[in-house]
């Protein structure tokens, strides 16, 4: 991490002369912005950068509500800066919840600010280098993307068992990206500068699981011609990832079990065994408790697989993340369409949020790379995501009846954004709702 090229996005409408000075002598490269325009322009998508938002200049309810398009970018950390008595509005306790690293209340000593501002930096930077780094120029739609309760939950919990060496269970439908997770573990751990070696158990013929897994000797079996080195071997030093381990054969559930216990693999066709030092992550998206009980899965090898275990949540729990991840996978392909595409539709957002999305990130990531390529139009709409029966607002309706018009208590209900709400009723021409609620301005012009 190079500190001199750390960015810092400083919004305010009164910039502290000696707290600029001191994030200077920290190495900070400063960008002064007083609104959410310039703040818009001043972000960049392929860098971390450190955020302060100043609350002190005492920006309206509508201006707090169009910062949200900055604020939900994953590649800046927040830190909001306060004075006594603020936490008490509504519309500024939800900010800080939803979009901040952390917040400061002033007065305070610069360096305490400073040292949070970095805090949030580092761990966007921390977040931005697992996903990248980890899985490599080759897989584009292998990042972490997200803002949302369960993902900061999942994240808490991937760097907490990095600490340990103890086997991790990781469990989850498919599509969720658990093995995104097990890189991120691998990553955070004291093993990320040895191998990660990955298997999907469900993958491979029975018959051949236990030579992929174990190896085998020269003559163990017809076509045997040299010795090979099996996937448990090979992460020696490192972390071995079984995916889909629910799939796995009883037979070579009991050869894992053996390896397990013994710490020792021995090659198909071989006599003597080799000390092997990996350490274990699994997942799956089988429910692990019926399959021990319809004795599918041994109940001794799910427990000592299962020290620690991490639940992936379904895209369909992640609120706003949908449409950041949507917007994500657009950036990333783009080059793909035929014409320059300018975003999603109105009657897209509706769709992508009203889905329910079985298939999860995966299904997300071939919707929109399908409709980048089919769209005919500037923008991507609910038919080129082949979600068309999905554009309904009676949803919308009923959470703006429960909160009386209140703009933004129906887009927290709704888990979107309030701009995100804005835009659905403006496609829908039911603006005229605002009207309801006089001190709600938000997203307007």
């Amino acid at each position: 991490m190079d500190i001199a090229r750390r960015q810092l996005i400083y919004v305010t409408r009164d910039p502290s002369e000696t707290l600029c000075a001191r994030f200077e002598e920290r190495g900070w490269h400063i960008e002064i912005v007083a609104n959410a325009r310039d703040t818009c322009k001043a972000l960049r998508n392929d860098m971390a950068i450190g955020g302060l938002l100043d609350l002190l200049s005492h920006f309206e309810s509508h201006e707090l509500a169009a910062f949200e398009l900055s604020l939900t970018m994953t590649n800046v950390g927040w830190v909001a800066a306060t004075v006594s008595g603020q936490l008490e509005d509504a519309a500024v306790r939800r900010l800080i919840r939803d979009y901040c690293f952390d917040y400061v209340t002033l007065p305070t000593s610069n360096d305490r600010i400073v040292d949070s501002v970095g805090h949030a930096y580092g761990m966007v930077a921390l977040h931005d280098a697992a996903s990248n780094d980890a899985r490599g120029e080759g897989c584009a739609e292998g990042e972490m993307v997200g803002s949302c309760d369960a993902m900061l939950a999942l994240l808490r919990s991937i760097r907490k068992v990095a600490m340990t060496d103890a086997p991790v269970f990781i469990s989850g439908e498919s599509g969720t990206g658990k093995e995104l997770t097990a890189v991120a573990i691998h990553e955070r751990s004291a093993r990320r500068d040895q191998p990660f070696v990955a298997i999907n158990c469900g993958a491979i013929l029975a018959h051949l699981l236990q030579s992929e897994l174990f190896g085998y000797e020269r003559g163990a079996f017809t076509g045997a011609n040299q010795r090979k080195i099996g996937r448990v071997e090979a992460a020696n030093g490192g972390t071995l990832f079984l995916d889909e381990i629910g799939d796995l054969p009883l037979e070579s559930q009991a050869s894992l079990l053996r390896f397990l216990q013994e710490r020792k693999v021995e090659r198909l066709g071989g006599h003597g065994s080799t000390p092997v030092d990996v350490r274990i992550i699994s997942a799956t998206h089988v429910d692990m408790q019926t399959a021990m009980i319809e004795g599918r899965f041994r109940a001794d090898l799910y427990h000592r697989l299962c020290v620690l275990q991490i639940d992936e949540p379904p895209l369909r729990t992640r609120g706003k993340d949908i449409e950041l991840l949507a917007k994500h996978m657009l950036d990333r392909f783009k080059k793909d369409a035929s014409r320059r595409l300018r975003g999603f539709s109105p009657c897209a957002i509706a769709a992508i949020h009203n889905h329910g999305w079985p298939g999860n990130v995966r299904e997300l990531i071939n919707r929109v790379r399908q409709a980048i390529v089919m769209s005919e139009g500037r923008q991507i709409t609910a038919r080129d995501l082949k979600l068309g029966e999905y554009v309904e607002v009676a949803p919308v309706s009923l959470a703006l009846l429960r909160h009386r018009g209140r703009l933004g208590d129906a887009a927290h209900d709704l888990s979107i954004s309030r701009v995100t709400l804005y835009r659905l009723l403006s496609a829908h021409g039911m603006r005229h709702i605002e009207v309801d609620a006089p001190t709600e301005h938000a997203t307007r012009g």
